[in-house]
């Protein structure tokens, strides 16, 4: 009996899953080097600690109507970032979208340990594209949850705003900033620009039915004083890309 409630379920969650029209999809990057926003995640070469390693960062997606539900990850070829994000994004329109993440960098507990002292830090994101006229567009970022806290054990509220805006058809210039003080995330102590750059597109064509995605990113972080301190990300870097 207990066998056949197990198989109702199953078919009933399958059934509505192929009503709802879903759709699935999946990928991965493979990149040089992990930054996120201007602050470098992996900063662990022996002999050079401002130096990171390639990361692989897969992705998985399930999409019903404007809602989609997913999960991205990084991990590096030696070991020191692992990281898995589970994310909801609902778009209310082509120019308007909200997202909230789930982010775990630590792994220094279980996954599933939600409660207080626990590696997860949640965040919202409000996410503007521009009109065909004026096509710049904007996210608002914003901790609000989790372990993002200050010295005090107060939620730091970290806060990041990017701008970015189309040079041509593949490329395209982006400014962001960390607005609050900021220890745990962007090691910042107020209003700062962390991420500054230009990112380039490319396909490479392999066949006629085959092309590879890459692209090359070029920025630095401005918030930085000293480059040769360890425990700051570096002032510039760059990133090359390839979209699997």
């Amino acid at each position: 009996m207990k066998k056949m409630k197990v198989l109702a379920i199953y078919a009933i969650a399958v059934l509505t899953v192929s009503s709802l029209k879903a759709q699935f999809s999946t990928g991965a990057d493979l990149v040089s080097s992990y930054v996120w926003r201007g602050v470098p995640q992996d900063r662990g070469v022996v002999g050079n600690p401002s130096l990171g390693s390639p990361n692989i960062q897969p992705y998985v997606s399930f999409t019903t109507g404007a809602l989609t539900i997913g999960s991205w990850a990084s991990s590096s070829f030696i070991g020191n970032v692992k990281e898995v994000d589970l994310y909801a994004t609902y778009v209310f329109s082509s120019s308007l979208a909200l997202t909230v993440t789930d982010y775990n960098w630590g792994f220094n507990s279980s996954y599933f340990k939600y409660n207080k002292g626990s590696d997860h830090m949640f965040e919202a994101t409000l996410a503007y594209t521009g009109a065909e006229s004026f096509p710049l567009s904007a996210t608002l970022n914003t901790f609000f949850a989790g372990a993002d806290t200050l010295s005090t054990g107060k939620n730091a509220f970290s806060t990041y705003v990017e701008l970015s805006y189309p040079l041509s058809a593949n490329a395209k210039v982006f400014c962001g900033a960390s607005l609050l003080k900021s220890v745990m995330v962007y090691n910042t102590s107020g209003l700062a620009i962390t991420n500054i750059g230009v990112k380039v597109n490319k396909s490479i064509i392999i066949s006629d039915k085959f092309s590879l995605p890459v692209y090359g990113i070029l920025g630095a972080n401005l918030s930085t004083k000293d480059a040769a301190d360890v425990d700051k990300p570096s002032s510039l870097y760059f990133v090359a890309g390839i979209t699997l």
